[in-house]
């Protein structure tokens, strides 16, 4: 493995450990989401002054299911960058400019494809 692999295995390891990390605040800020909403009698559904424990419980869910998400896209990233595909156009199969993978480690497509709307464009 050369230096540029191990970079870019180091990057996606901390995006990783960054999106676990704020997954496991998200499941903790749930699990405190619901157990005040099971120690409380208030009618939060008309409480005007502020968001409903249903609404704070689906916030929460929401953006779980995007640091799952976002899990998911690294996990992928690691398999193209063990298989040798990593930074290769899914669509087109031209690299994908290092300054794309730089801001978007996880990206599948190369900027034209992504603004021409082919593939994920992620």
């Amino acid at each position: 493995m050369d230096a540029t692999t191990d970079q870019v295995r180091a990057r996606l390891t901390a995006v990783r450990q960054e999106a676990e990390l704020r997954l496991a605040a998200l499941l903790d800020d749930h699990t405190a989401v619901v157990d005040a909403s099971r120690d409380s009698n208030a009618d939060d559904e008309h409480d005007p002054e502020g968001a409903t424990i249903a609404f704070e419980r689906a916030q929460v869910d929401a953006l779980a299911a995007a640091a799952t998400e976002r899990l998911t896209e690294v996990d992928r990233a690691l398999a193209r960058l063990d298989a040798g595909t990593y930074g290769t156009c899914s669509s087109c199969g031209r690299p994908i400019p290092p300054a794309r993978l730089e801001v978007r480690p996880t990206a599948t497509t190369c900027v034209h494809c992504a603004s021409a709307g082919r593939g994920t464009g992620r």
